[in-house]
């Protein structure tokens, strides 16, 4: 008895410095079930003209996120974006990174923040899926279907 009892003190005091080194990692850092993203969809545009992404993101968690980017497999690049409007002129300007505070939620929209979907590598329809990957500061993409959409449904 006197063996297997040092048995498991040595694999506990193995054990221990992994566990509390996982904790420490993960203190802090919000997980993809704090992250609500609803109606993703993609306004699928005729030929190679880009795309736009809209969705509503909710920040579940007690902790600031940061939204940094997007990709896709398929488009050769996804841009976030934010367009405005002053004096009567429409612009839009690219967004590199975006905070979202704590239960705080924000909607990807026309004429507000969205994604835009650059150079087309697949062929797409209105009514298929498309798979984006959502890039966050210090944590793990978030993937996020979205639904290929007419321009004329929004």
């Amino acid at each position: 008895m006197h063996g297997k009892k040092r048995s498991l003190v040595k694999r506990f005091q193995y054990r221990l410095p992994w566990s509390l080194l996982i904790v420490l990692l993960c203190a802090g850092s919000v997980q993809a079930k704090d992250l609500e993203i609803t109606d993703a969809r993609l306004r699928l545009l005729p030929g190679d003209t880009p795309a736009a992404g809209y969705f509503s993101l909710h920040n579940a968690s007690d902790e600031t996120v940061t939204l940094v980017g997007a990709r896709s497999a398929a488009f050769e690049k996804v841009i976030m974006h934010l367009s405005s409007s002053e004096g009567g002129m429409a612009s839009m300007k690219p967004v590199s990174r975006l905070e979202l505070g704590p239960r705080e939620s924000i909607e990807f929209a026309p004429k507000g923040y969205h994604l835009m979907f650059m150079q087309k590598r697949q062929d797409l329809v209105v009514g298929d899926e498309a798979a984006v990957e959502l890039e966050f500061e210090n944590q793990e993409a978030l993937p996020v279907t979205f639904q290929v959409i007419s321009p004329a449904s929004m």
